[in-house]
């Protein structure tokens, strides 16, 4: 048999898992996931969550809006982890069985809330709330890798959970498609214990070493491709004309984040998920009467903040009137208040110039333009963390961990040949069992 056979499962068993884990039972997670169409991040990053599994206390997958992506798309990774089980289940008999992944997948919103924030509980909102109030003393970490509309619900379906719960989101361009879900999280439930990562994540696929095996493509031909079934699934990934898959994986961090030494310690965390400082106030800025004064370029706000535009009409619009906010080539739903002024929402997600159109049935709406700049957050804010938001932490402002114009990313990036060599020994598990149960990690 070949030595490199021989050795693989105890090599992995020396490796850390993300960081050094010292907690005494594996954390308790649910995902919720914007997996489907033709973005390829999130399948990535459930192929990585699924080998990993035995690492983890997975109690739910949650399909949430966005894009055409539904529970099957959550499904068909399952698929092609029940062909690598058999496999897997001989290094840990904590790999849980294909249909109990099953079994927890659940579909959540199919649509973003109204300008309220939340709307009508779903089978995901309803599980994060059943799964919060288990008799368990481990918190339930939330990590969300699309729009938070499902917590968002949970929360104001039950507000009980928010003690129990912790969220790490991956919100930068994630957030603009929840943003009256986000709003109100901030507005209503400010104690939440939360990770806002609207940059840090990028450090998981930007800078590091970035030569050879170890590039974004590269890796995945020499370090995925036939490491069984999920391996080949990930390989055969492509985005945007490309002909060969390229890594991603921005969701990934939320995962190694939690396995890492102290979780509830963001600033001193050792981990593969990034380090971040308490936050500031959370930036939104209000552009009132905009019919009369629209924003223009010489109007600044925060990057990643929120940015409100409202409009009031003279007279009522239909009951049927439709009305979105076209900004940087796509289109956000506006919506009217009980006094008839609309309210348009958006998040920036890069520092620079933006400029938007109103598309509307209403002919008072349509066509009306306006424009902000958007710059990011400087280095001193992190010295003026918010007492209102006190459980609330995001991505580090200090320049000297920026990886290109991504704030943070460097807590990650500076890692890359760890977790990646990390990964691709996890892959090797689907393709061949362990040699006996003593070389498997634990």
């Amino acid at each position: 048999m070949p030595l490199r056979r021989l050795l693989l499962p105890a090599i992995a068993g020396l490796l850390i898992f993300g960081g050094p884990t010292t907690a005494a039972e594996p954390p308790r997670v649910i995902v919720s996931t914007d997996i489907g169409g033709t973005d390829y991040d999130d399948f990535q990053s459930l192929v990585h969550l699924l080998v990993y599994a035995d690492r983890l206390d997975i109690e739910g997958i949650i399909s949430s809006p966005y894009g055409p992506g539904r529970k099957r798309d959550i499904l068909t990774v399952i698929d092609h982890y029940e062909r690598d089980y058999p496999n897997l289940k001989t290094y840990s008999d904590r790999y849980p069985t294909p249909d109990a992944l099953r079994t927890i997948s659940k579909q959540g919103a199919l649509e973003s809330a109204g300008l309220s924030g939340h709307g009508v509980s779903t089978e995901g909102s309803d599980w994060i709330i059943q799964c919060a109030k288990r008799d368990d003393p481990r918190p339930l970490w939330i990590l969300v890798w699309g729009g938070i509309d499902d917590l968002a619900q949970a929360l104001h379906d039950d507000p009980s959970i928010v003690s129990r719960i912790r969220v790490y989101f991956i919100g930068g361009p994630n957030k603009k498609w929840s943003v009256p879900a986000y709003d109100y999280i901030t507005r209503e439930h400010p104690n939440l214990w939360i990770i806002e990562a609207n940059s840090t994540y990028h450090g998981w696929f930007n800078g590091g070493n970035q030569s050879g095996d170890w590039s974004n493509q590269g890796f995945v031909a020499s370090r995925v491709a036939g490491r069984g079934a999920l391996g080949d699934y990930f390989a055969g990934l492509t985005f945007g004309g490309r002909t060969r898959a390229t890594l991603k994986m921005g969701d990934t961090p939320s995962v190694m984040y939690v396995l890492g030494d102290a979780p509830e310690n963001p600033a001193e965390n050792n981990s593969w998920g990034g380090r971040f400082v308490r936050a500031w106030e959370r930036a939104r800025v209000r552009f009132d009467h905009a019919e009369t004064n629209p924003p223009t370029s010489e109007d600044r706000v925060e990057t990643f903040g929120i940015v409100e535009m409202v409009y009031h009409l003279p007279a009522s619009a239909p009951t049927n009137a439709v009305a979105a906010l076209v900004i940087d080539g796509q289109s956000f739903p506006g919506f009217p208040d009980e006094k008839g002024a609309w309210h348009f929402l958006f998040s920036p997600k890069e520092a620079k110039s933006w400029s938007y159109k109103i598309s509307s049935t209403v002919p008072e709406l349509d066509g009306r333009t306006g424009g902000f700049t958007s710059y990011l957050p400087g280095a001193e804010l992190a010295a003026k963390p918010s007492l209102r938001f006190s459980n609330w932490w995001t991505d580090n402002p200090d320049p000297a961990l920026m990886e290109g114009v991504h704030q943070g990313a460097r807590t990650i990036s500076s890692r890359r040949e760890e977790f990646l060599r990390d990964f691709a020994l996890r892959l090797e598990r689907c393709k061949a069992p362990a040699t006996t149960a003593t070389e498997s990690s634990p």
